[in-house]
């Protein structure tokens, strides 16, 4: 019986992980100039930054993308 490995190099990764890991290496200004994003420019949280991503997929893909740049 083989196991088979998802391709994704998101599996498994959460999304709070995700912001979690950005916010740690950018700070939430870096982070703000990378993606101009409200969520990470105006009273910044992680609770409220992944509210909005969860309800918007343009804005998940790009903090995906930039984890996946950064990591």
């Amino acid at each position: 019986m083989t196991k088979k490995q998802s391709n994704d190099p998101l599996h498994g990764v959460t999304l709070e992980a995700i912001v979690t890991k950005l916010v740690e290496h950018y700070g939430w200004n870096g982070l703000a100039q990378k993606i101009n994003i409200n969520c990470f420019k105006s009273d910044p949280s992680i609770k409220s930054s992944l509210k909005f991503l969860r309800k918007n997929q343009w804005a998940r893909d790009k903090v995906e993308n930039l984890y996946l740049s950064t990591v």
